[in-house]
């Protein structure tokens, strides 16, 4: 099955978002490499998810933070490929929350990622991972994720 038509399937919808914050463009395909750059937790109804995670923010909300930025992060793939169905793979993705101290269950809130890239590519999805903790992150956004593709 196609990886658009799984995702009409499963009712998961790319919202619009941001564009980036700076000098610098949202993803580049080298070779059959597609790098996306740092996304943030942006909500459908606009703005971002903010807070640190094991303070303002309960794991849960963090796992859906999580989430919302993979969702971006695919947003970007969408437009820079044409269509997700060029991904043959996942390969790589650094999950960065913006920690309370004392909070590591770090792996858990990018968990929130992990799944929908499984759900959106099947087992094309599962990737290699680090999920840290960091004491801030830009605008006070929750979570910020980095992700490698594979494409044809």
């Amino acid at each position: 099955m196609s990886h658009e038509k799984r995702m009409i399937e499963a009712g998961i919808e790319l919202p619009d978002g941001p564009g980036p914050a700076g000098l610098y463009v949202s993803c580049v395909h080298v070779g059959d490499l597609l790098h996306i750059g740092g996304h943030g937790p942006f909500r459908p109804e606009g703005g971002f998810v903010t807070g640190k995670v094991g303070d303002t923010v309960s794991l849960e909300e963090a796992r859906h933070a999580a989430r919302l930025t993979g969702k971006q992060c695919l947003r970007s793939a969408r437009i820079e490929l044409g269509s997700l169905d060029r991904v043959v793979r996942t390969v790589k993705v650094l999950g960065m929350v913006n920690c309370a101290p004392g909070f590591n269950n770090t792996p858990a809130v990018i968990d929130g990622c992990s799944e929908l890239f499984h759900q959106v590519f099947g087992d094309a999805g599962i990737h290699t991972r680090s999920a840290v903790g960091m004491a801030e992150l830009p605008f006070d956004i929750s979570v910020e994720i980095e992700a490698i593709f594979q494409v044809a």
